[in-house]
């Protein structure tokens, strides 16, 4: 079996504890192969484990991994792990399909994934449909947009068509109108444009990556400028809306000044910035402005971490922060823990006084298989979001 159909079948919830839930020694059915127990005897009467049963890699106590060898397969396992689809009620609306190349337009993207569309992000390779896509499309059977016409899959800019799918194609000519496109077919869906946009850097997409999950979370569009010209799709985009509020996401090197005030003239721009990317998503998930921003600067959040290196994981990770423990998205560099993460992780870290059953919880999900977030940093990120007994405040 290849890892990404492991990976597949581990969010199906196909064996990933080979046999834990059969009990005494009933015989499997005719035809089948039996199940290996649990724990099978030792010659020294010792029980012993059968074989890798997946942990910690695929989750320690504060953490799930997402074990895709690639954001294709990453893709395909965040949308079954947020649309279980076994009954009609946690079936999306539709799916959006980018191409595996084109991260830009995939964080764009993220925007449909959210309410008032549900269409959590697949990725495709050129003409082709990748297995690990084809598969969970089969299982997903979006059920339609209604206010979109019943379409069950949104194309971005792509020829591939799945096979008994209604679909529509959203087409420009490179991101910002892509991105325009998106931000129009939302709108379509929800009646109305969002007050707020994203305006992130195109040439530095591990600058732009944070923008995806708060784009899915909250329905506003991610836009995109060069560091020294903004495009017309971008601005085209922004004067659909009355008073827009406009944030730029990144520092001056990626977004430069001129930007922000040609930006100016269309709304009131507050630039979030960081001096590395790990910083930038950082300040990303610190800042709020009114109903604007994650604002997470407690405990008791939800957290998503991918390698600044792989900015389609951005995008596939996306409806992990519009459902479930909604949180933002925070970056790894080559696998490793920087240094302001594990600071950050330490000053949002939970407490309890007297019974940590009545505290609050963190939580993290990780972006990738072991070879993009080795097992010792998936340790390291669970140790930091361990609650912990603190004194009480005389």
């Amino acid at each position: 079996m290849s890892r990404d159909r492991a990976a597949i079948l581990l969010l199906l919830g196909a064996a990933v504890l080979g046999g834990c839930g059969s009990g005494g020694d009933a015989a499997p059915p005719a035809g089948e192969t039996p199940e290996p127990p649990l724990f099978s005897q030792g010659t020294d009467d010792a029980p012993q484990l059968p074989g890798p049963l997946g942990f910690p890699e695929a989750a320690t106590k504060n953490t799930t991994r997402v074990p895709g060898t690639d954001a294709v397969v990453d893709a395909a396992a965040v949308a079954l792990a947020t649309h279980p689809s076994s009954t009609s009620s946690t079936r999306p609306q539709a799916v959006t399909l980018v191409d595996r190349r084109d991260w830009a337009a995939a964080i764009s993207g993220s925007q449909l994934t959210g309410a008032g569309v549900r269409a959590p992000i697949l990725l495709v390779d050129g003409s082709r449909l990748p297995t690990a896509t084809g598969q969970a499309i089969a299982r997903l059977k979006p059920t339609g947009v209604r206010d979109l016409e019943g379409v069950q899959a949104i194309r971005v800019a792509t020829p591939v068509r799945p096979q008994g799918l209604t679909s529509v194609n959203i087409e420009g000519a490179g991101p910002a109108a892509l991105a325009r496109g998106i931000d129009a077919m939302h709108t379509r869906a929800t009646g109305e444009p969002t007050d707020a946009v994203v305006v992130a850097p195109l040439a530095a997409p591990a600058f732009a990556m944070p923008a995806a999950g708060w784009a899915a979370k909250s329905g506003d569009p991610v836009l995109w400028t060069s560091q020294d010209s903004l495009p017309p799709d971008t601005v085209a985009a922004i004067r659909t809306r009355e008073d827009p509020r406009i944030y730029v996401l990144g520092p001056r090197d990626a977004i430069g000044d001129g930007v922000v005030r040609r930006l100016e003239r269309l709304g009131d721009v507050e630039r979030i910035e960081g001096a590395d990317p790990a910083a930038n998503a950082i300040a990303f998930a610190r800042f709020r402005d009114a109903d604007f921003g994650w604002g997470v600067v407690d405990p008791g959040h939800g957290l998503v971490f991918a390698d600044s290196a792989r900015p389609a994981d951005a995008a596939a990770a996306s409806a992990l922060s519009a459902a479930g423990s909604y949180g933002p998205l925070l970056l790894l560099e080559d696998g490793e823990l920087p240094a302001t993460v594990r600071e950050y992780l330490l000053d949002i870290r939970p407490g309890y006084e007297s019974d940590p059953v009545r505290g609050v919880y963190n939580h993290a999900w990780l972006m990738g298989d072991a070879t993009t977030i080795p097992v010792t940093t998936q340790s390291r990120i669970d140790s930091l979001l361990e609650i912990q007994p603190v004194d009480p405040i005389p």
